[in-house]
């Protein structure tokens, strides 16, 4: 992990299209200000791992749909 030091209005820059900047401290909170391409997501971590969780459950067969789709093949054949 790289761990930098910035101030208030300072940035850091990945790759050539997104920058990070430290736009607020209060206390123990970082606001940070992302500029980045539409098609780059940018997202909270614990948004990101919703997403994860949501995109492998929406991916696994279910069963009483497997029992459906084998019913309409069987028709299909007739």
């Amino acid at each position: 992990m790289l761990v930098l030091t910035r101030k208030l209005k300072e940035s850091i820059v990945i790759g050539d299209d997104i920058e990070v900047t430290v736009v607020d401290v209060k206390g123990d909170q970082v606001k940070l200000g992302i500029v980045a391409p539409s098609h780059v997501s940018v997202h909270r971590r614990e948004v990101y791992e919703e997403i994860k969780r949501e995109n492998r459950a929406a991916a696994k067969p279910r069963v009483q749909n497997l029992g459906h789709l084998t019913e309409l093949v069987k028709k299909g054949r007739t």
